[in-house]
């Protein structure tokens, strides 16, 4: 298997994105913007049935070791279950404020209380004493996530929450830019498109 080097990115969370398989079977590179959004990108949103990634709790507990540092590894199925329903909360909320529409009320209280319990509390190194996270459970990483969320949905910043600007794309990110002008899903992909078709349609005019 042909080894794929991850680009460095910085989104609200620290590191985010990851890697898609277009159905050419190309594989190209997404950063959502946001971890909450990466993890509604494993299987949630986009219409391709190959970017699901969680089918077991194996799948999931090997998602949260890449996101989380520490994590415990311990899934259940009823952890999945719970995952995968916060996960769409998340999806079809992001969905609904990219295309300016409001979000099922439903669904914000699915965030809300995954919000509500413990998440990854912060520790600063360099102490002498074992206080705070040794390890990551799987409830506090959905928290963690769900919170990050409420801050994505929340008033000011949801219009940094858009759609992809190609006409034949509907990915979604988090507009994280200090310019807030992020226009495509992926430069190298939608914005390359959109480049050439611009290259094209000045030099007919001329």
């Amino acid at each position: 298997m042909q080894h794929l080097e991850t680009p460095s990115t910085t989104g609200t969370s620290g590191s985010t994105g990851q890697w898609f398989t277009s159905s050419s079977s190309r594989q190209w590179w997404f950063d959502s913007g946001a971890r909450a959004l990466d993890f509604a990108y494993t299987g949630a949103m986009g219409n391709n049935p190959a970017w699901e990634k969680l089918h077991t709790p194996s799948d999931l507990a090997a998602w949260l070791e890449g996101q989380f540092e520490a994590s415990d590894g311990t899934v259940t199925q009823r952890d999945l279950t719970d995952a995968t329903g916060l996960r769409a909360a998340i999806a079809s909320i992001a969905t609904a404020l990219s295309v300016n529409e409001t979000p099922d009320p439903k669904l914000v209280d699915v965030i809300n209380l995954f919000a509500a319990t413990p998440d990854v509390p912060p520790r600063l190194a360099g102490g002498g004493m074992k206080a705070g996270r040794t390890t990551v459970r799987t409830g506090q990483a959905l928290s963690t996530m769900a919170r990050e969320a409420v801050f994505l949905f929340g008033a000011e910043q949801h219009e940094r929450i858009r759609e992809c600007a190609a006409d034949d794309c509907a990915l979604v990110f988090y507009d994280e830019s200090r310019s807030n002008n992020r226009r495509w899903c992926s430069m190298q992909r939608c914005g390359n498109r959109a480049k050439v078709r611009s290259h094209r349609a000045r030099n007919a005019t001329r």
